[in-house]
Parts: C-alpha cells; sequence; structure tokens
C-alpha cells in the first residue's frame, strides 16, 4: 500500500493516467460537495518511440489539456513533473497511472503438466496483467530442441517458472529449469540487465535452482504455485511479477524511470488496471461479474466467480490491428450471419483488410458500422471460449462424485457459466462509443448469450484501468467516481435458457413500476421486446418460464427479482439459447431486421435503404 501525502478526507484533487501504445489518457477527478467526481479528459499520443523516447513528453501533453479545460494548473513550471500535494493553488493530492505502453508486460511461463503447474503459471501471470506468448511443459508436445528454438527467439520481459507440489517432483522440474537455462532468453528491452526469472514451484528445489539460475539471471524466488494438488496459491507468484515489472521492465523503458518518480503509486499494466476495476464491480455488489475490455488489438475478459478472479487475454482478437485474425479464427461466415443486408464474402473480407491497414478509422456508413458490429459479436464470442479454458476446475485432484453424477460421466471443466452470472460490463472503445447504448448490449447479449436475469454494465469514457489503480489506494473515491460518472447502466436482460418451436411460449413478466404502474408481457420463441426502465430506477418482476425454460430455479419455476433500468432498458429476450438463426441466408436476415427493428437498433429509414 502506497504511503499519501494527504490524509484522504482532506485531499481536494486526484490526477490518473493510462499510458496506452498509441494513446495516453489523462483523467482528472475533485472532490464536490464531499463526494469525488469525474472532472474532465485530456489525451496525447503517447512518447515511446523515436524520437521522442520519453513516455513523461505524452503525460505532460495530456496533463496539458487537462490544465487548458480548468485552468488548474498541475504541472511544474520548470518541467519536472506533477505538483504535488495540492497547496491551495497548484498541483493535485494524488497522482498515479497505467501503461501498456511498448506492448505492455510480455511473459512466458514454465511448467512441468501443462494442464496442471503451467495452468497455473498462466493463470498467475494473466492476472498479473501480462500478455502471454508462450506455455512452457514438459508434455507440451514439443523436443527439446525445438522449445530451445522457441525460447531463444521469444524475448519475454520475464519468465515465470512453476512445477512439482512441494516435496513432489524434482527431476523433470530441474529438467525444465535447465532447458531454459540452456537457451539462453535475452530480455526484450536490451542487453544491458540480467532477464527476470520468478520461481514458484518445489520449494525443495530452491537451492538447485538457486545454484542454476542466479548467475546468469535475475531470480526471485516465492510460494509454490501448487503447494498440494488440491491447492492453487497465485497470490505471491503474482505480486512477484508486478515487483519485477516496475524494478526491471519499467527501468529500462524510455522515460519510465522518472514516471516512476513523479507517482504515488507503483505503475501498473492497464489490464491489471482494468482487472482491479472489474473487482471492485463484484466486490461492491458482492455478486458473479463476467467482465471484457474490447480493444483493437486485443479482448480482455475477466471473470470474478465466487470471489475467484480470473483474466484472460486474446493477443490475435481485436477490432483494428488484428481484425483480420477475428475473421480468420471465426471464419467469414460466422461474421456475415450478423449482418442482415446482402453482402458478398469478398467485400466484407475486403472491409476488414482496409480497417487492418488503417486502424484508426472510424465507420462512415451505417452498412460499415453494422459490418463492425458483427465482427465484435464474433471477437466476443471467441474471447469468452478462450476464457473458459482458464477459468478451469483445478487439474490433478480427486474429485467427490455422486450416485447422481453416473449418469452424467462428462466433468464440465469451467466454472464460468451464464447462468450464476449475476453481472456482464464491457469497455473499449467499440463499446463505449457506439452511437446507441443498445447496440452494445445487444451486442453482447448476442456474443454471450446470458441466461436468468443479468444487469449489464459498460464504461462510458473508458476510465476503468485509471479507477482500478486509484482503488488499490483509496478504494471509496475509486467507487464514487465509478458509479456516478464510469458506469453505465444499460439495463437487464431477462432470457430463460432452453428451446421451442417458433412461436411456442416461452415466458410470462410482470413488472411493477416505481410510479405503480404494470406491464404485462407474453412471449413466444424467438420474440424479443424492449421495455423502458430509466437509469437508476427499479422495478419488481415475476418472470414465469414455460416448461422447459429455466431462469435459474428450474424448469418452468418462477423468479421474483428486483430489476435495474438503464439507458437502453430492460430486454426481454425469448429466442432461447443457444440463439437460433436460420441456415438459410435470407430468412436469416429476415429474423435479424425482425429483431434489430423491435429494438431500434439503427435508424429505421436508413436501414430499409440497405435491405
Amino acid at each position: 500500500m502506497a504511503t499519501l501525502r494527504k490524509p484522504t478526507e482532506q485531499m481536494q484533487f486526484i490526477l490518473a493516467t493510462d499510458v496506452g501504445s498509441t494513446t495516453t489518457k489523462s483523467r482528472f477527478f475533485h472532490r464536490k460537495e464531499g463526494e469525488w467526481r469525474f472532472l474532465v479528459a485530456g489525451e496525447a499520443p503517447t512518447t515511446v518511440e523515436a524520437p521522442y523516447e520519453d513516455v513523461t513528453m505524452g503525460v505532460q501533453n495530456a496533463v496539458r489539456e487537462v490544465e487548458e479545460l480548468t485552468g488548474h494548473r498541475i504541472l511544474a513550471l520548470d518541467g519536472s513533473g506533477i505538483v504535488i500535494p495540492y497547496d491551495g493553488r497548484v498541483g493535485v493530492d494524488l497522482y498515479c497511472t497505467t501503461s501498456s505502453a511498448g506492448g505492455g508486460l510480455q511473459m512466458m511461463v514454465a511448467g512441468l503438466v501443462k494442464s496442471m503447474t503451467a495452468e497455473s503459471a498462466n493463470r498467475a501471470a494473466l492476472g498479473a496483467g501480462a500478455i502471454v506468448m508462450d506455455v512452457i511443459a514438459k508434455d507440451d508436445g514439443r523436443q527439446a530442441y525445438q522449445k530451445i528454438q522457441r525460447i531463444r527467439s521469444l524475448r519475454p520481459d520475464m519468465i515465470l517458472l512453476a512445477g512439482g507440489t512441494d516435496g513432489g517432483a524434482s527431476s523433470h522440474v530441474m529438467e525444465i529449469a535447465e532447458l531454459i537455462r540452456a537457451s539462453e532468453p535475452k530480455p526484450r528491452l536490451g542487453v544491458g540487465y540480467d532477464l527476470p526469472i520468478v520461481y514458484a514451484g518445489n520449494k525443495a528445489l530452491r537451492p538447485q535452482i538457486k545454484d542454476l539460475m542466479s548467475k546468469d539471471f535475475a531470480l526471485d524466488m516465492v510460494d509454490n504455485l501448487r503447494p498440494v494438488l488440491e491447492v492453487e496459491n497465485t497470490e505471491p507468484a503474482r505480486r512477484a511479477v508486478h515487483e519485477l515489472f516496475m524494478e526491471h521492465v519499467m527501468s529500462h523503458a524510455p522515460g519510465y524511470t522518472k514516471l516512476m518518480k513523479w507517482t504515488d503509486v507503483d505503475i501498473m499494466p492497464t489490464p491489471a488496471g482494468e482487472g482491479m476495476a472489474m473487482q471492485l464491480i463484484a466486490d461492491t455488489y458482492k455478486e458473479n461479474v463476467l467482465g471484457v475490455g474490447l480493444g483493437g488489438a486485443t479482448t480482455n475478459v475477466y471473470s470474478v466467480v465466487d470471489g475467484r478472479f480470473v483474466r484472460s487475454v486474446s493477443a490475435n482478437l481485436g477490432m483494428s490491428y488484428s481484425v483480420t485474425n477475428v475473421m480468420k479464427e471465426a471464419g467469414i461466415e460466422n461474421i456475415m450471419r450478423w449482418i442482415p443486408f446482402n453482402l458478398e464474402e469478398e467485400e466484407v473480407s475486403s472491409r476488414l483488410m482496409n480497417k487492418m491497414i488503417r486502424p484508426t478509422t472510424i465507420p462512415q456508413t451505417l452498412e460499415d458500422l453494422i459490418v463492425e458490429h458483427s465482427v465484435a459479436r464474433e471477437a466476443l464470442r471467441l474471447g469468452l471460449a478462450h476464457h473458459r479454458t482458464i477459468a478451469t476446475r483445478l487439474k490433478g485432484i480427486q474429485l467427490e462424485r455422486t450416485v447422481a453424477d453416473m449418469f452424467d460421466q462428462a466433468v464440465e471443466e469451467t466454472y464460468v457459466k451464464m447462468m450464476i452470472i449475476d453481472i456482464i460490463a464491457g469497455t473499449g472503445g467499440l463499446l463505449s462509443h457506439a452511437p446507441r447504448r443498445i447496440q452494445s448490449m445487444f451486442i453482447l447479449i448476442d456474443a454471450w448469450q446470458p441466461e436468468g436475469v443479468t444487469r449489464m454494465f459498460q464504461d462510458s469514457v473508458f476510465m476503468m484501468p485509471h479507477l482500478g489503480v486509484l482503488s488499490t489506494v483509496y478504494k471509496d473515491a475509486a467507487w464514487s467516481i465509478f458509479d456516478k460518472d464510469c458506469l453505465v447502466r444499460l439495463g437487464t436482460c431477462i432470457a430463460p435458457a432452453g428451446t421451442a418451436e417458433p412461436g411456442k411460449h416461452v415466458m410470462k413478466v410482470r413488472l411493477e413500476m416505481p410510479d405503480g404502474e404494470t406491464y404485462e408481457e407474453d412471449l413466444s420463441y424467438g420474440e424479443i421486446k424492449l421495455l423502458p426502465l430509466p437509469e437508476r430506477h427499479d422495478a419488481k418482476a415475476v418472470i414465469t418460464p414455460a416448461r422447459g425454460f429455466d431462469l435459474g430455479k428450474g424448469s418452468g419455476h418462477a423468479v421474483e427479482r428486483t430489476i435495474m433500468g438503464g439507458v437502453a432498458g430492460v430486454l426481454l429476450d425469448a429466442r432461447g439459447r443457444p440463439i437460433p438463426l436460420p441456415e438459410e441466408s435470407s430468412q436469416s436476415r429476415e429474423v435479424l431486421l425482425n429483431w434489430f427493428e423491435a429494438l431500434d437498433l439503427y435508424p429505421e429509414e436508413k436501414l430499409k435503404e440497405l435491405v
């Protein structure tokens, strides 16, 4: 925990920045009538590359924009940084920052068994905000010489090595360590320092690991990730990764040494800040959260289920730089199934290739916007599928099985089930800047297909990383700003799980509005409806699903809930799960148009012109 220069109750101004790969974003917060609020934002190009090679120049430019917009001086006149604390005229009381400039934190992880210790090491690295470049394991299917070639070519910022329970496997763990040493891996940011390695394996091997590694690497040894098979202990490794990130990686990046002296709080990788924000939502509401950061190059998915936090990075799924990877992984036909008008495959693929070549362009026509939204659905779908491979039960432990289990032989790997997710939260340019809020809500619903009653939130102006890092030192201020100025309440999705024949009754919904008015709706299979319920208003709902449909209490059982309003409203989704789309393209387009019109998703006249 950082030491603050003023007691929190005396603070008046806070500055937070995010040094992104292309843009540095500053957010200025102040205490107004006893509560913390967002005041203004500033942005400037990031200056990590030549000819500048000093990130503090971009930070100063972004902060200067805040100064111009508010008339409040923050920067020291002699160029020495940010004035802290506020002296009644100049400065701020707290400054913190996140960063993903220069590619963020890139790591290689290694473990003994791919599905056990290597998987735990992967989760620990992802939780620390890293992009995992590769996972090396004894049983990963590669020959020793192939692993050596791969390790040699990676140039990571750091390596996390795990393997063996305490007092367990030793010789095979040493083989992995010797393989890494023989590969002579070099750090990404120059050769003037030793590559950091975190050892989080069998504690009995620490003397041997020290003898082998300490001469050529910056070695840090922490508690075992899997001290016994039944326990996964990622926190010590995650903490060590963050400390080494500050000490080694950041100190060698252009201008970061100077920036580290300016901040009151350790610089945090942007995805780690975003993850802290997702955890803040889960902690405040005490509910299960599934969140996403849909970026230009990557899709980060976060889950907090029963208090357990997991993050996944799909480094090849994004909406600009890696948009053609989405096309390749999803298949062009899966993108086109969400487009309600006739376009040739070649036309769609050409548009996406143009987007990759010019990643900063934004859609200029409704046609372009709908194509981009179709790609977003597939990027989110694939991102969640990847996340589920990481958010899994621990491998290698003995499962207790009952007589009932004999009839269901397969034990499902992931514990991320849509029926137990209470809140879905999204951030990222495409979601935050959708022309109509219902669009981002519907994209998330189509992609992730929530079940039961799910509240939907969205980041308004990309503040999640800033507020995530702020929450580590001043949680009350972070939540006050988050709640009032960052989190847009999109509304609630009510969607029973199940399938039926078209036209069959699915559910009856009775909503008692805050003003006493009552809505009653009957929905048939395939229907979708949007009811208005304003943001920060709640309604009492009784939802009765038909036999064969489930809202979380079993087939046909009614559910009583308090439903959250939002800028989009309450979306009643009787399309079933999984959402069915006809295979025949003309029928599929007709179904999509009915859904789009029911929600007033896009301007009706413009949509008709396209069809």
